[in-house]
């Protein structure tokens, strides 16, 4: 028994790496809001260019800082700073994946939006759509993954960090997988909240 789950295991990994972009994508289509899973160097920028090129026609940024405020964000993001107080809401509820998922749910229903452009990490955007898509079964979802310096340039398998990430982000898969086969979505919660940046 053991020497089979050893071997689904291996092939499981095999097919979680396979999965992982290797290039940045091209989007071939447009979709009504654009949500970024914060956690990784220029996931913010990624996700503010593709509303500035009306991908999408609103943007949230899920799991932000509690101390991080709008202006903070629009300093970093100077070429975009206009963009802020029409187009952009922010999250600071979501402390993980799975509340990620649950906002943009929240997020969308309150727009009414039927389609979204996910913008997270290559390594983090299976364990994102898995989570998302348990919690947004009836809308579409369009992965714009977003390659760190270090997976652009070199094999993930090359560097003992980015390897341990990438096993660490499988293990984290897995379990993710597991937990919402036996765990229905979660109902609304009123205490979750996105707030609109334009009233930040």
């Amino acid at each position: 028994m053991a020497p089979l789950c050893g071997l689904a295991l291996v092939l499981g990994f095999v097919w979680f790496i396979w999965r992982l972009p290797a290039k940045q994508v091209v989007l071939d289509r447009d979709a009504d809001g654009i949500v970024v899973l914060t956690g990784g160097s220029s996931r913010v920028t990624d996700a503010l260019e593709l509303l500035a090129a009306h991908r999408g026609k609103r943007l949230l940024i899920s799991g932000v800082n509690p101390g991080t405020t709008t202006a903070d964000i629009a300093r970093e993001n100077l070429n975009y700073d206009q963009l802020f107080g029409c187009c952009v809401d922010l999250d600071y509820s979501a402390i993980n994946t799975l509340g990620n998922a649950v906002q943009a749910r929240l997020w969308a229903e309150s727009h009414g939006f039927h389609s979204l452009i996910i913008v997270t990490s290559a390594y983090h955007m299976p364990r994102a759509l898995a989570e998302l898509s348990h919690q947004l079964s009836d809308i579409a979802l369009i992965p714009y993954p977003v390659l760190s310096g270090r997976l652009r340039s070199e094999p993930w398998w090359s560097d003992g960090d980015t390897t341990r990430l990438v096993v660490s982000e499988y293990f984290k898969f897995l379990y993710a997988e597991v937990r919402m086969r036996f765990e229905p979505a979660p109902a609304d919660d009123d205490r979750n909240r996105v707030s609109d940046a334009g009233h930040s």
